[in-house]
């Protein structure tokens, strides 16, 4: 069929991507990874390649690629993500994925050799499940915590690492009168904090992740605290999986 498929099983949500034979994405599906991986790599394939995939070559990745079965292989979200980010961008660059349980921070050569990386393994601290957690607590909708936070007339320091003990800073910073704008603001700011102290940024910056996809707000922030170039891939939630499909399209075509 010339087709070829990569899967990103993540904690939070699964990712999937087709490519044809000149690796250009055709297809691609996300949906949550709940607590039956297969169920979910099975919605995610079949919607991205509207049908049957008998026969196709997938390669998986993420938390749960280990799950897949009827993968063709797999490989591990760091050479994944390098080869996505790489594919969008051949330069030498800095790639920031923010996931829903992890950060991962890689840098690449202009061979799109990887020469650094870092994960961030503070529990949830600076991830979607961070952000999720806070706006359940503070009661706010998820889906307008960017809004709130795109109206706030100035910046607010959350400095607690620990989700709990970031809600207890909160709640604290509620009752001396600071905004639910300045709140959401400043869940936004620890999110970039804790990528920030992971590994210097500089030069070319790729932002990656649902994190990144939902709240563009925090590509605002990096552009404004990052010396160098921030950019934003095309499709930022799929990277993994993109470059999953093309490592697949490389080994098995």
């Amino acid at each position: 069929m010339g087709l070829y498929a990569g899967i990103d099983i993540g904690s939070c949500t699964t990712k999937a991507v087709v490519v044809d034979q000149e690796g250009n994405m055709v297809g691609s599906h996300v949906c949550r990874s709940g607590i039956d991986y297969q169920k979910a790599v099975e919605e995610a394939l079949g919607t991205a390649l509207g049908g049957k995939w008998d026969g196709i070559p997938i390669l998986s990745t993420g938390y749960g690629r280990h799950s897949l079965e009827f993968a063709s292989g797999t490989k591990t979200e760091i050479a994944c993500h390098a080869r996505g980010a790489f594919a969008y961008v051949p330069r030498a660059l800095t790639l920031v994925d923010i996931g829903g349980q992890d950060n991962k921070v890689i840098k690449l050569d202009d061979k799109g050799h990887r020469l650094d990386f870092r994960m961030n393994r503070k529990c949830a601290a600076g991830t979607g499940t961070f952000i999720e957690e806070i706006a359940t607590r503070i009661g706010i909708p998820l889906e307008q915590m960017d809004g709130m936070a795109r109206k706030a007339e100035k910046r607010v320091k959350i400095g607690s690492y620990c989700t709990v003990f970031a809600q207890t800073e909160i709640l604290s910073l509620i009752r001396a009168g600071v905004s639910p704008e300045e709140v959401a603001r400043g869940v936004f700011e620890s999110v970039v904090d804790r990528v920030m102290e992971m590994i210097p940024l500089a030069d070319l910056v790729m932002l990656c992740g649902g994190v990144v996809a939902h709240n563009p707000v925090v590509v605002d922030i990096f552009k404004a605290r990052v010396s160098g170039e921030v950019i934003v891939p095309p499709h930022p939630q799929l990277t993994g999986a993109y470059g999953a499909a093309l490592i697949a399209r490389e080994s098995f075509g």
